[in-house]
Parts: structure tokens; sequence; C-alpha cells
């Protein structure tokens, strides 16, 4: 009973679910995928189906969904947009269809983009291709996802982004050099940015995609690299609140910022003197406070430094003060929680109104961790050592907040990747559930067993790779959190199915799960949906939201082979998990809703064009009809036992398959039975001649 009625405040905010209304386009909230293959094929219902069930959702639906529900699994991946992962995925809206009916280039936003040569003087065009096998596509380099290049990237006219400029933005990044090396690097990065992939290079992904839901409206919150949009994932935003309620001035907030004395050394450097944080909202990629030359905690304590992360005094986040689902999660016991913070003036300055309210509210703790590579001691690391090698610390949001980092009965939450496996094969999961996150990072767990997967040593170079080639990208691309930076997409995927193989092993387990695969950003890959702008920054740069990015649902209550439309960011799985756990909407605690006010106000407007209302300085979990739930891709007939919850067996990948690389030989589309929607309207794939993948990593080719 405790589960079914925990707070008023979440029962308020289930109910304005109900009324939340379809998104802005004219699509139904789901619908359908074309032709179920033979695996799915005996669970699928279609949208024309009798038994196929409506988005709308009574609160005794919900109330059978909760009950069903209590492990909720986020595989958390790194850096791309939905077009290069899902753009040719049947059934969606995607780079060559609505999802019902094909569409034209010329009616696909930034489908042709051109840039002006300067070197010759001509204009080149550039359009989407599809990269594979051959192209060893399952690793590339990084595309420009700085703030100020994504912003470029969207290049808002009007108030609507034009989705128009990914080429030129990585053409002028390299050429405006003007040496010949710079414009061969240009033109490579500005094919790059609109290349794809399908099913042949991340098979497991499609797969998932096809069985279960995947969702084509989910956007990055922030228009932003990784770290803001880790930090969302948990909070719905990057510290709106905490720059609205500490504005010394709206066009340098350094009162969000925090000037100290620094003096201690970091992954063998040594810093001293005065230094100043970066401030919410953050826009960038700096480090948390906690563990940096800030923190004074003693050496047993502090938060781990990543080895090949750069903690320079001038790249350290200020100590983030601001409401996350950590702290709605302490529930009724949150008084006893903050107790055991060891600087509680520090670190809940801005959540101090909040406090009393969760505690109001009485609900009981939902447990959550936090798993990431290389956090902790990992299997790679020798005998009592641990190495970090693997972490990438700025994209572990829970490390950025004090009340997280600074409070041992909360810090013992965050973990290894490997600790993951090791806690599913023990049993070590909470029986009564919670909310588990999974990251990977610079290296994959089987490193250096397994490593970037080169499946033509032809290219880039025809005359075949050198050893000094090969021995870069397996030094290189061997990560495992799909970053194009580090990591290889099979090597991703592979993680991911071991994640989904253990969660669908124990049957406990799984018949109360829900896995969501998604990501922080896009990368700056080419998308053709525009996001909703929402908010602006600091700097007057389009805040929220950012470029559209993949998200997967996994449950036996999913709906099987369809897509879901509803419109959201990071706030959508917020949503989702504060009406499976009875949580209050961050946006409506105290201090976060008294934030969201004042941002509507003359001092915060004026960052934006004429017109522009700041509404969304803050979360926004509330439903409504520009962030929803992620209730749509739930089967509301297997939530209620109208239909049977779908088999463990069919989110299962045999783990030799897993373990066999390329997967599937490098023929997935034709081993998981989906066809690309380029491949079912005849579209000729143009690759540009002598395309290099990797204009960074092995630039001779270029």
């Amino acid at each position: 009973m405790q589960r079914i009625l925990r707070s008023a405040t979440a029962l308020v905010a289930i109910a304005g679910l109900l009324d939340s209304g379809f998104a802005a386009d004219s699509r139904p909230r789901v619908t359908s995928q074309p032709d179920p293959s033979a695996d799915v094929a005996p669970y699928f219902v279609a949208d024309t189906d009798a038994r196929w069930s409506s988005a709308e959702w009574s609160m005794e639906d919900i109330e059978a969904l909760r009950q069903k529900v209590k492990y909720v699994f986020v595989i958390f991946n790194e850096n791309r947009s939905f077009d290069h992962e899902y753009g040719t995925f049947p059934g969606v809206n995607g780079l060559y269809s609505d999802g019902k009916q094909p569409r034209a280039p010329a009616d696909t936003p930034g489908f042709i983009q051109t840039y002006a040569d300067t070197a010759t003087g001509n204009t080149i065009t550039v359009r989407p291709f599809r990269v594979g096998p051959e192209q060893n596509a399952s690793y590339k380099d990084s595309t420009d996802h700085s703030h100020k290049g994504l912003a470029a990237k969207l290049d808002v006219r009007n108030g609507v982004p034009q989705m128009d400029k990914f080429a030129e933005v990585e053409w002028r990044n390299y050429a405006k050099s003007g040496s010949a090396e710079g414009e061969k690097q240009g033109t490579q990065f500005a094919r790059l940015v609109m290349a794809h992939i399908d099913c042949d290079t991340i098979p497991f992904f499609w797969r998932y995609a096809s069985r279960f839901t995947i969702f084509d409206d989910i956007f990055a919150t922030e228009d932003t690299p990784s770290t803001p949009n880790a930090i969302a994932m948990i909070s719905g935003q990057s510290g709106e609140t905490q720059w609205v309620k500490h504005p010394s001035s709206p066009y340098n907030p350094t009162e969000t910022g925090h000037t100290g004395v620094i003096n201690g050394s970091i992954n063998g450097k040594t810093y001293a003197g005065v230094a100043t944080t970066e401030g919410p909202p953050l826009v960038n990629d700096p480090q948390p406070w906690w563990g940096s030359e800030f923190d004074d905690s003693s050496a047993t304590v502090r938060e781990p430094t990543a080895p090949d992360e750069n903690w320079d005094p001038n790249n350290i986040a200020s100590n983030l003060t601001f409401a996350s689902l950590p702290l709605t999660m302490m529930g009724g016991w949150i008084s006893w929680f903050i107790a055991q913070d060891r600087n509680a003036d520090l670190d809940l300055a801005d959540v101090k109104s909040d406090i009393p309210f969760i505690a109001g509210l009485g609900g009981q703790p939902v447990q959550w961790r936090w798993y990431q590579n290389g956090y902790d001691h990992e299997p790679t690391d020798g005998s009592g050592v641990t190495s970090h090698i693997g972490y990438v610390s700025h994209h572990n949001g829970p490390q950025y907040f004090g009340y997280v980092a600074n409070n041992p009965a909360e810090q013992a939450n965050l973990r290894g990747e490997g600790d993951f496996f090791a806690d599913i094969a023990k049993g070590a999961l909470p029986t009564t559930g919670g909310v588990f996150y999974l990251r990977g990072g610079y290296y994959n767990l089987n490193y250096p067993r397994q490593t970037a997967v080169i499946q033509n040593p032809n290219y880039p170079n025809p005359k075949g790779l050198t050893q000094a080639d090969r021995d870069k990208i397996t030094r290189t691309k061997s990560g495992d959190d799909d970053h194009p930076s580090y990591s290889d997409s099979q090597l991703t995927e592979a993680m991911g199915a071991r994640a989904i193989n253990a969660i669908a092993a124990n049957k406990d387990i799984w018949e109360h799960s829900a896995i969501i695969i998604t990501y922080d950003e896009s990368d700056g890959l080419y998308d053709h949906v525009p996001p909703r702008i929402l908010s602006y920054g600091p700097d007057g740069l389009p805040l929220a939201r950012g470029i559209r990015i993949p998200l997967i649902l996994i449950s036996p209550y999913a709906r099987a082979h369809a897509v879901a439309h509803a419109e959201g960011d990071h706030n959508a799985i917020i949503e989702t998990i504060n009406m499976l756990f009875g949580l209050p909407a961050l946006s409506s605690l105290p201090e976060e809703a008294q934030a969201l006010a004042e941002g509507d106000s003359p001092t915060f407007n004026a960052l934006a064009p004429p017109g522009f209302e700041q509404k969304y300085l803050g979360p926004r979990d509330t439903p409504s009809p520009i962030t929803d739930s992620l209730l749509a891709g739930f089967d509301k007939a297997r939530a209620t036992g109208a239909l049977p919850p779908l088999p463990a067996s069919l989110a299962t990948i045999p783990s030799e398959v897993v373990e066999s690389f390329p997967h599937y030989g490098g023929k997935g589309c034709e081993a998981i039975g989906v066809t690309p929607e380029n491949v079912r309207q005849n579209i000729p794939n143009m690759i540009p001649e002598g395309f290099n993948s990797l204009p960074a990593t092995l630039p001779a080719y270029n």
C-alpha cells in the first residue's frame, strides 16, 4: 500500500499525464512498425488490430503498471544522433520516411547541405549516406559537439532550427586554417557528420528496437556536450535553477561559480594559487568539484580523478546544489540521509525548502546506483590495483552533487561497471527494486582481449592498414559507451547485450523490469528533426533542447514492434521514474518551482530573442504536451493482464553471438530480418569518393 499511495504530489503528476494531450505534430502517440519478423510476430499487435491498446491510461491502468515494474535500468550511452543510428529504421520519422509514407529530400530539413570551398570557390553539396562493414563503420571520429558548434549547426531562425549547417560548421572548423591539410580534413569531417549506420553495424540495438519499442521524438535536454546532459539525466537540467537563484549578472554568472585557493596534486600534476569554477548552467565539460583541487576531503573519501581527463583549475564545475532524483529518492527518510552529509551548509544550499517538502510526503526511499566503467576497481585492473583507466569522470552526473559525492550514505551508490555484473550475478540488487544506471568508458571490460572491430583491413587505406594504423585504432577506439572519440559500436552493443542478458536471466528481475537504452547527446551528428527551443543561456545561445537522440524501451510490459512518438528529453525518463515510484516531480519542489517562476522575468528574458519567455529555466518533468513520459512505450494490455507479458527470450541474445565479432559476420540486417528504409525504397547509396571516417585518427588518408 505504501507503494500505491506514496504522495499526493505524485498522484497529481500522474493525473496531469492523463490530460497532457498529444505532441505538437499530428501523429498518434504510438504506432506499430511494419513487417514484423518471425521472432516477434507471435507477440505483435498492429495498430489496426482490435487488441491494440490506446495511448490513454486511466489511473487504474497506471497503478497496474506500477505494481508490475519495480526495477528501472538505464543503459546510458554517448554521443549519437537519432538519424545517425536509426534514420533508416522502418516505421520511424527518419531520413527517407515520416514512418508511414516516403518523404522527399526537399521536405526533409537539412537533407541537402552546402558550403563554399574557399580554395576553389565552388559550392560543395553534402547529403546523408550509409556506411557499413566495408567502411569499418563500428568506429569513427567525433564531430563538433561543443555548445557553440551545436548552436551553429541548429541554425535557429525566427525560433525554428533549420538543421542545415552541420556540414558547413565541420568544414569551417578545419579549413579556416587555410592549409591544404586543413581543407582536406574539413572536407572529410563535412562528409562524416552526414554519414549514418544501420543494422549491419549495430544489429543488437536494431534487434531490440524491432522487438520492443523505439522512441523517435526524444532530444538531448541541453544543446551542449556530454556533462550537462549527464547531469540532466538525474535532474532534468544542467543548473538553471542554481543560476536563477544566484544571478549576480545573467550575462556573467560568477555568483554560481566559486573563487578559492587551490593547493594539491591531481594525477601527478600540482596546482596552487587562486582559481574560479565554472558556474551553472553548465554548457561545457568541466570536471566535478568533488575530487578536484577545490575539494579538501580526506584521501580516503575523495572521489576518483580519471587519469585521461583534464583537471586543470580552469576546467572545474561548481558544487551543484539543486534538486535531483537522488534527493527525491531519499523519500521520508531524507532527514536521516542529509544528516550524514559532511558539509550540509555547502551541499544543500539550494534545496533547503525542498527537504521538509519531501520529508512531508513520507514516501519510502527508492534505492539507486550509478555504475560506470573505471569508477572503482575493475576486472581489467590487477589485484590490489585500481587504475581508473577507463573512467570518464565528466560523464558521472551524480559526482557533481555534493549531497551525493560528499555524503557516505549516498556516495556508496557510485560504483564501477564491473560491479553491475557482479551485483546481478550474486543477487545483490535490492529485492525492493530501484533505479540503476549503467555507463561504459574509455576501454571495454575485456580489453585488450577485445578491441575495435576492424572488418575491412583495406579501409581507409586501399593498400592495407599498416600495423601502426591497426595499433592506433585498437588503442583509441576500444571503449564501450559508443562515444565516437574512443569507442566501437559493436563493443558498446555487446556491453548492453551482456547487461540485458543478465537481467533477462533472472526471472524475479525480468518480470518486474523496464530497461531504457538511450544517449546523452548527439555528438553533433546530423539529424533532420528540429528540436523545440525552450530556453536560452547566459551567452544568448539556445540552451534547451539539443539534437534528437535514440531511446529504446525493453520490458515484459512494452509494446512489441512499435514506435512511440511522445516528445521529450531526459525529463521524460525522470517523469517515468516519478510515475513508477510515486516520486514528486522535481519541478514541483518549492525551490525549483520558485526558480522556474523567477526565470520568466525581464532579466532572463533579455537573453533570448524579443518576445521569448524563459519558462523552462529548471526541470520540466511535470507531464505536459512538450515533455511527455515514456508511458506510450508500455502496452496497457500487458500491464493489466489482457495480454501476456513479453518473455525474457525476446530480449536475450545468445552469449556466443554476443562474443563473436563482427556481429552476425557483418550481415546484421539479414540476420535479424529487418530491411532498412532506404533499401525498401531502392534509394541508391552514394558514398563520396575517397571518404575517410577517421580524418583525425588517420589523417594520412584524407
